[in-house]
């Protein structure tokens, strides 16, 4: 039997949430906010370790990592961020670099996002470069078939229509 890659499965699982109504199990709110506070546990050490190695590789080590921990939205939804400030970032005045979890008022389940995350840089000048694409090329399709699934619904996936699925 096919088994889909890591980021691929985890599609499948956010789509079958969608499909089933529910989140890791969990179908009420209030149940789902303590799965996204336990989900902020478990990405604190993962979300620092991104970010100290931006840090140490591009920020030369002149940068601060910090998290808020999980916030209420003043919409009524839950956050959580982890940011990369450094001294010139301060200076200009932008957005520090950022890895974001929220669980909207209105959401169904908790999304990832950055500060300015949506576009991805693309150099590639030979097959290395191309060959190391490979990753990127995986979370943008995610990207796009999770887009499709919001703008549309599961259904416009095969893989949770076909009678086989779980």
């Amino acid at each position: 039997m096919h088994t889909p890659t890591p980021i691929n499965e985890a599609l499948l699982r956010h789509f079958r949430d969608l499909r089933d109504g529910d989140h890791g199990r969990a179908v009420s709110r209030e149940d789902k906010e303590r799965v996204f506070a336990r989900a902020v546990q478990f990405l604190d050490p993962v979300a620092r370790t991104v970010l100290d190695e931006a840090n140490a590789d591009l920020l030369l080590g002149t940068g601060e990592v910090v998290a808020s921990g999980v916030t209420r939205s003043h919409e009524g939804g839950l956050n959580a961020m982890w940011s990369l400030t450094w001294p010139e970032q301060r200076r200009c005045g932008l957005q520090p670099i950022a890895v974001v979890a929220h669980y909207g008022r209105d959401f169904h389940h908790p999304h990832l996002r950055g500060n300015t995350v949506g576009d991805w840089p693309l150099n590639v000048f030979d097959e290395a470069d191309a060959a190391g694409q490979l990753d990127t090329l995986r979370v943008i399709a995610a990207g796009d078939a999770h887009n499709l699934v919001f703008q549309e619904s599961y259904r416009v996936m095969p893989a949770l229509t076909t009678p086989a699925v779980p």
